[in-house]
């Protein structure tokens, strides 16, 4: 999106561009750097890579038996991922980046990953 913008360029447009707009640019940047598949591109019943920003939490419970859900957005779109049997997992907090890998499905609209592998992932500094 902006690389081939000068230093003054690249500046300009981190003051002038929507805060929303450079969350996108920044997750689309996530998602080639971790060979991820962008949201919008996974279809259904097929093993996906997805990386994102942790947007929400929720502890659930299904058939009886607690299920923490994590919603994962990329820039492009939001999976839910969905840890059978689990209350809280450390790390897994808003705001934090991970890489999810699983099969994804879909539930009412929904895209959804049940039981996923994951990885979290440092804290990027802001690009000077």
């Amino acid at each position: 999106m902006g690389e081939n913008r000068s230093w003054f360029g690249k500046k300009l447009h981190r003051l002038t561009c929507d805060e929303s707009e450079l969350e996108v640019e920044e997750l689309a940047g996530q998602v080639e750097q971790v060979g991820a598949t962008p949201v919008k591109a996974c279809a259904a019943r097929h093993n996906v890579c997805v990386t994102g920003t942790v947007k929400s939490v929720t502890l659930k419970s299904l058939a009886g038996a607690p299920s923490l859900e994590a919603e994962i957005y990329d820039g492009t779109g939001s999976v839910t991922a969905i840890f059978l049997g689990r209350r809280h997992i450390s790390g897994i907090e808003t705001g934090k980046n991970m890489v999810l890998r699983g099969r994804i499905t879909e539930r009412e609209g929904h895209s959804i990953i049940y039981n996923p592998r994951y990885e979290l992932l440092c804290a990027r500094s802001p690009a000077a």
